[in-house]
């Protein structure tokens, strides 16, 4: 809410202004600290422009890269540790952050905290920035004093998260490319090589072997219709992200990667890692198990991890154990499930599951590191096939036609 304000400085100076806060109360309160005798204060007012949070709705570029919060949350607790006031702490911060965005989302947020509002309440307003899980991190460090450790806390966190994001995406760029590069040649030599080609075979009236006639007709099929195809395959794309959007399409999706083949242990450890690592930091800032869980599901974001931690919840609710529900499922590996029995009935579930995440967040990097090196023969011999058998199906036939005469 806002209260205009008129009121004398210590000089003796009549001073106007508007400030922000929950209430009436907690305005006065803010004034009092700046020294300030209240003359008068009413609601009502408005921001100037340089005061006002910007509206980056519109821009489509708005998304906070996980590195720029990182970045954020280390130096924030950096210099709440040190002892420096928060909205000072915010205020630097806006001058060091190179993120346009991001720049005017703290710089929002420093206003707010400077007209009263508690930190955790101003994170809220931005939950496309800081998710529930970062919030609900901060408003206990809060209530508990010790909002110095938990950034600390969440700034570790964030930047195993990102690390391990990061090898993942790595992992993967090697394959993608080559494969990307392959289909690419290949649809160039359909295009404007086979075509030559065929003239000159045909012409001989020589028998075609069946791969070179598969080539020649996957070439003109091409020739063709590749005008339509084209379209088609960006309506299929665009389909699928719609399709994927949807509850149902996301469960199907979410299914066929916890069962692919290798990449399923992949993601199925990944999605343990998450798990385990944000309901213990959760667990370890004061977070009521319940309410810990609930977070905990909108972060795994996997729906058959998320319909299986519901279920948890279910179950915690009813007096049961949080491994009843986990025990039972095939995509939780059974020693996460004993492990958490372990935890509850020693009163250490949250040095268990700190203990859980950092072992499968190794099992990550060991499969990614066996990944990266199976993958590469394999995509070897995928090159050699496709390029072996496309020289062969084109190299056979002039071959043969060349000894006719």
């Amino acid at each position: 809410m806002l209260f205009e304000y008129k009121a004398k400085n210590l000089k003796g100076e009549t001073v106007k202004g508007i400030v922000d806060a929950l209430n009436q109360e907690a305005a006065m309160e803010v004034l009092t600290s700046r020294d300030l005798i209240i003359l008068s204060l009413v609601e009502g007012g408005t921001k100037s422009i340089l005061r006002r949070p910007i509206n980056f709705k519109i821009n489509l570029f708005s998304g906070v890269k996980p590195k720029d919060l990182v970045f954020l949350s280390r130096q924030l607790s950096t210099m709440v540790s040190a002892g420096l006031p928060l909205v000072k702490c915010l205020e630097i911060l806006v001058k060091q952050t190179n993120d346009t965005y991001l720049k005017g989302v703290v710089g929002a947020i420093a206003e707010d905290v400077r007209g009263g509002i508690r930190f955790s309440s101003a994170l809220a307003k931005y939950p496309k920035v800081f998710n529930d899980f970062y919030i609900n991190m901060v408003r206990a460090g809060e209530t508990a004093g010790r909002l110095d450790e938990v950034l600390n806390y969440l700034a570790n966190e964030q930047e195993k998260s990102f690390d391990l994001s990061n090898k993942i995406k790595g992992a993967m760029i090697y394959p993608l490319f080559v494969i990307i590069m392959v289909i690419s040649v290949m649809i160039l030599m359909m295009l404007f090589v086979i075509p030559q080609l065929t003239s000159v075979l045909k012409e001989s009236g020589a028998q075609l072997p069946m791969s070179t006639q598969f080539l020649i007709n996957t070439s003109n099929f091409l020739q063709h219709y590749v005008i339509f195809l084209i379209p088609l395959i960006i309506a299929l794309v665009i389909f699928l992200r719609f399709f994927l959007k949807t509850s149902e399409g996301k469960k199907i999706w979410d299914k066929l990667i916890l069962k692919a083949p290798v990449f399923g242990l992949l993601f199925q450890n990944l999605y343990i890692v998450r798990f385990t690592r944000s309901l213990g930091t959760l667990l370890v800032g004061g977070i009521p198990l319940t309410s810990a869980l609930k977070i905990v599901a909108e972060v795994v974001e996997n729906s058959i991890f998320k319909d299986l931690i519901f279920q948890t919840i279910k179950d915690v609710e009813e007096g049961r154990s949080v491994s009843s529900t986990l025990i039972k499922s095939s995509y939780v590996p059974k020693m996460v499930s004993h492990l958490l029995s372990v935890g509850e009935e020693t009163g250490k579930l949250d040095e268990v599951l700190g203990r859980l995440a950092d072992f499968y967040s190794r099992e990550v990097e060991n499969i990614l590191s066996r990944l990266v090196t199976l993958l590469e023969p394999i995509i070897i011999i995928f090159l050699g096939v496709v390029v072996g058998g496309m020289m062969a199906a084109i190299i056979l036939p002039m071959y043969k036609l060349a000894g006719s005469f």
